[in-house]
């Protein structure tokens, strides 16, 4: 019998160290094994950059003290991972007690986030499971898991299953969540003037097709 040998696991330092610069892939650490990020589909990307472009209108017209990086690594509670959400907005306020931000663009607190946001795709569990007691951990006050596709176990999502914003907010050091479908507006702590359907969300802002 053939035995399969156990990835050489790393700690975070090490990953870092590792990263390719300028790399046209995006990683993450898993359990201290380097995951290659899949390219999302151009509805997942549809949905990033919807959401992206409209906190950033949010976050201009109220002058709110946010930013939403370019790149940004989230260092965990444990040693060997490390996360890219596919959208974050950070807290600017906070950033001067950073001590890896300015060098490296690593964010080591919970409290220098403001919200972090994963579109659903393939790895859905890592969305629902692991990231989701990773980000309580650190207490990250916010982080929207936005299923516009409905990929999410039926645990998560219901049944039947369908498209399923999961919204957790931080209440006392435990996620509390919240979930918005179709017409509903979601209700956000860092947003709270925000005014988007969760339908809007995964439609990207286009307009409903209308039955033929």
């Amino acid at each position: 019998m053939t035995r399969q040998r156990k990835p050489q696991t790393i700690t975070f330092d090490e990953f870092v160290a590792w990263y390719p610069e300028n790399s046209v892939h995006k990683y993450e650490l898993h359990n201290g094994v380097i995951v290659e990020m899949p390219l999302g589909t151009g509805d997942h990307s549809e949905v990033t950059g919807f959401i992206h472009s409209k906190l950033a209108v949010e976050i201009d017209r109220r002058e709110l003290p946010y930013s939403i990086p370019g790149d940004c690594l989230l260092k965990l509670s444990r040693d060997e991972a490390g996360y890219q959400p596919d959208v974050i907005v950070l807290d600017r306020t906070a950033l001067a007690n950073e001590p890896r931000w300015k060098k490296e663009s690593i964010i080591t607190m919970g409290s220098s986030v403001r919200l972090a946001v994963e579109v659903v795709s393939t790895n859905w569990q890592d969305d629902y499971l692991v990231k989701v007691a990773d980000y309580e951990r650190l207490g990250i006050l916010e982080y929207w898991v936005v299923d516009y596709a409905a990929l999410g176990g039926r645990r998560f999502i219901g049944n039947p299953k369908q498209p399923t914003i999961s919204v957790y907010q931080l209440v006392d050091g435990e996620y509390q969540i919240s979930q918005f479908r179709g017409d509903d507006i979601v209700e956000s702590l860092a947003f709270p003037e925000l005014k988007l359907t969760a339908e809007q969300i995964f439609r990207a802002g286009l307009p409903a097709t209308e039955p033929s």
